[in-house]
């Protein structure tokens, strides 16, 4: 689109900025939307939307026509994003186990595929207005197969008369757990490659790769996540993630080896795999707070972090250098260590442990037991 349109960098940056501004506007509207209308409704609308706008920007004469029509994308993207994860926490729900790990798996599954697929056409010259037309029908047809199986998950009139929005530490805690990891990962994916090749020296396809090989493990650890969530907790989770993701970057940053960096790359995917689905998930479960606006407060500070945190890092960069400036991204990764105890299941007053906990507190009860028995008979003894 830029070599079509002719466009400077800096327009194309202001162009994509619609993608951004849409989706900060969307967000928070759909966690309205969903409380009068249920996630069902606005996850069907949404992504039919997202369908039928796949393909405006193509079609986008200018800059400023360009800007809107990913404006549109993104309005329709950032309300089809809340009321997705929404509908993921309804399905957990009804399962009564973890879940949303393998749904954000699918997310980075199909992030890989479309940039495989759109190298692909893009290589054999075919015309972007043919190929994204071509991919909003075919996902199209597959939302509208899907529209029937939704959760209506309706909670209307629940605005008026259920509990009133607030701003609570929970909350908080969840939001700043959300924007550390969604600044992270968009770190790892803006600046890993600029890190490879200007700090260490590699050539291009080697520094293509530690994206490559973050998005892969990451991939990998959210479709294992949730057998992992459900037998060991989530903030067991959530704390040993954040170690090892800060510990994976750090690596990359204190061992001036290509391999060493794309192990430490590697490792932080690991890390950072089943964070975000975790906070979406706690968030979704705040009973609390009206239905949906724990979400959407929560994704909205999380995309906040995803779309600012690539250009602050690049400012700091500019003042400090790259490997200062990602020293930074690793304290954002620690700092799931302290935020970790907002993920707990649930509503705020629940305490989620892992089960292997649960069974040593019943047994020492039972040996507690025992030993009061045997103190009766002895008092009767005596």
């Amino acid at each position: 689109m830029q070599a079509h349109l002719r466009l400077r960098p800096s327009e194309l940056g202001l162009a994509l900025l619609g993608i951004a501004v849409g989706s900060m506007i969307s967000m928070p509207a759909a966690g309205v939307l969903m409380a009068r209308m249920g996630t069902g409704a606005v996850a069907a609308v949404s992504s039919l939307v997202f369908c039928g706008a796949l393909a405006l920007p193509a079609f986008a004469p200018n800059a400023p026509i360009l800007g809107i029509a990913l404006g549109v994308l993104g309005l329709a993207g950032g309300a089809m994003d809340v009321s997705m994860n929404a509908q993921g926490v309804a399905v957990e729900e009804r399962y009564k186990r973890s879940l949303m790990s393998g749904f954000h798996a699918l997310f980075s599954i199909g992030g890989m595929a479309g940039a495989a697929i759109g190298g692909a056409v893009a290589s054999r010259n075919i015309d972007p207005r043919i190929h994204l037309a071509v991919a909003g029908a075919i996902c199209l047809g597959l939302i509208v197969a899907a529209i029937p199986n939704l959760i209506p998950h309706d909670h209307h009139g629940e605005l008026e008369h259920g509990p009133k929005f607030r701003v609570t530490p929970r909350l908080l805690a969840l939001g700043a757990l959300a924007f550390c990891f969604f600044l992270s990962e968009g770190a790892v994916a803006d600046w890993s490659g600029l890190y490879l090749r200007k700090e260490l020296g590699t050539g291009q396809g080697t520094a293509a790769l530690g994206y490559a090989v973050f998005s892969a493990v990451m991939s990998l650890g959210r479709l294992t996540g949730d057998m992992l969530i459900n037998r060991f907790g989530r903030v067991a989770l959530v704390r040993a993630g954040s170690i090892v993701g800060a510990v994976g970057l750090g690596t990359s940053l204190m061992i001036a080896s290509p391999a060493a960096a794309l192990a430490g790359f590697a490792l932080t995917g690991a890390g950072c795999a089943v964070i975000v689905p975790i906070a979406f998930a706690a968030a979704g479960r705040m009973h609390d707070l009206p239905p949906g606006t724990g979400l959407t407060a929560v994704t909205t500070l999380g995309y906040f972090g995803l779309f600012a945190g690539p250009p602050s890092i690049g400012f700091l960069a500019d003042a400090a250098g790259l490997r200062t400036a990602l020293w930074v991204v690793v304290g954002l990764l620690a700092a799931g260590v302290l935020l970790a105890g907002a993920a707990r299941n649930g509503d705020a007053r629940e305490s989620e442990r892992p089960k292997y906990l649960l069974l040593l507190l019943r047994r020492i009860d039972r040996l507690r037991l025992k030993t009061h028995r045997l103190d009766l008979r002895a008092d009767d003894i005596a």
